[in-house]
């Protein structure tokens, strides 16, 4: 895609103090909290393919009503029942036009109990000093706070982008976008000049400095299943069996030597393209009195950079088990797709000299006094799937990049100042009507 040259705008005081008057820790602490509880945990939604999807209706019709309140014009969109992708338009009279992206599902919850810092309940929002946890909030509820907020304030302020605002919140993104973005981008045709998802970019130090990285590509992952087959035996005669598990135990016991073939790409952040093991399964699994006929493990492959394939991938798998069972015939396992699991690709760099990073980093520099970190996030978003398709797409989000699993949390003035970034940042892309 050939994207306009986007119009640059100067803001005066008056007017930049008028949308930051917008944007205040009350107004972002009140929005966060209510979207984080809204529709949940039914939009929990788990990776695993074999796992029933999550239904992230509630919120979608909470967000669908903020967006017209601010006098979008807005539309649900859903390929499953329960599952409806929000599209606020606000037209502009010229060109560009720009994706502001967020999603509405969330990883699921886990054990309540772990969740101390929230009394047990991983939907309590609970504010401890300058941090807010609960499910969702850097993951992504309290990075879709920072993208409503920031519309919101730019239209009390007065201001009209002279481009098209296309708010763009999506379901099933824990899954790789199926059923929101590769839907709407594919089925439903929706496409713009240049796209920003809000997902976690932040860090904080260990001496609680912080900041936002920008993120101008992606990592990929793909879902890779081992299986090994045994010989049954009783319980109470081991010695006749051949046991898989056990024989799994020594396969993996390596993973860390498997090596996959991949090109150095210009930026190299994050992990490099490694495998871990997500799962091991042996059976059969109800019938304790003999050894099992079977073992199946999962091993997740992530960092995943352009130039990989699944192909690539597989042939890297069955070379380093192949490698590993050398003299050891029961080591033969079956290497193969996991059953419904796509492959995400890892996407190219975006320029950060052209929009929409540039204006990003115009922002930050305006606002922070310093650049933000420039790199290859290591986890999906769908950036990937605007990218992609050719429009320009990049990542920005005060959210933790590598939020812990229990007690996620999100810190609060980041997450004022990254709404104010955003709110820059897309007055500058798309410019302001006089």
């Amino acid at each position: 895609m050939n994207a306009p040259s986007a119009p640059t705008v100067s803001l005066d005081a008056t007017l930049e103090a008028k949308i930051f008057a917008g944007i205040t820790e009350e107004r972002w602490l009140a929005l966060a909290q209510e979207l984080i509880v809204a529709g949940q945990p039914d939009a929990e939604n788990p990776l695993d393919p074999d796992m029933p999807p999550g239904r992230e209706e509630g919120i979608s019709l909470v967000v669908a009503q903020k967006l017209r309140a601010m006098g979008l014009e807005v539309t649900l969109d859903a390929k499953r029942p329960g599952r409806p992708n929000v599209i606020g338009i606000l037209q502009g009279a010229q060109s560009p036009s720009l994706i502001l992206n967020d999603h509405l599902d969330t990883y699921p919850s886990g054990e309540h109990a772990l969740w101390t810092q929230t009394g047990g309940d991983p939907y309590r929002p609970t504010r401890k000093d300058d941090f807010l946890f609960a499910r969702g909030t850097s993951d992504t509820r309290g990075n879709l706070a920072c993208t409503l907020l920031a519309v919101q304030a730019v239209l009390e302020a007065g201001v009209r982008p002279a481009g098209t605002l296309k708010c763009v919140y999506t379901v099933d993104e824990e899954k790789n976008g199926p059923d929101g973005s590769i839907y709407l981008l594919d089925e439903k045709g929706l496409t713009a000049d240049y796209e920003i998802t809000c997902e976690p970019t932040g860090w904080t130090r260990p001496d609680e400095s912080w900041g936002m990285s920008l993120a101008l590509a992606n990592s990929g992952h793909f879902l890779v299943e081992l299986e090994l087959l045994g010989v049954q035996s009783h319980l109470w005669r081991p010695d006749l069996a051949v046991n898989p598990v056990e024989d799994m135990t020594r396969l993996l016991s390596g993973v860390e030597t498997l090596q996959l073939t991949h090109p150095k790409p210009k930026m190299y952040g994050g992990t490099p393209p490694r495998a871990t093991v997500l799962r091991i399964q042996g059976g059969v699994v109800r019938e304790m009195q003999f050894t099992p006929g079977w073992c199946r493990a999962v091993l997740g492959l992530v960092g995943l950079v352009p130039g990989m394939t699944a192909e690539s991938v597989l042939a890297d798998v069955r070379a380093w088990v192949a490698q590993r069972a050398a003299g050891d015939p029961r080591l033969t396992a079956t290497v193969r797709p996991y059953p419904g699991a796509l492959f995400v690709s890892g996407t190219q760099e975006q320029d950060p000299e052209r929009q929409p990073a540039l204006a990003l980093r115009n922002a930050y520099r305006r606002l922070l006094g310093d650049e933000p970190i420039l790199y290859r996030k290591n986890a999906f978003n769908d950036t990937i799937r605007f990218a992609e398709r050719g429009i320009p797409a990049v990542t920005f989000g005060p959210g933790e990049d590598g939020w812990p699993p229990i007690n996620e949390y999100i810190r609060v003035q980041k997450s004022v100042a990254g709404t104010k970034v955003l709110a820059l940042a897309m007055l500058e892309i798309l410019g302001v009507q006089g």
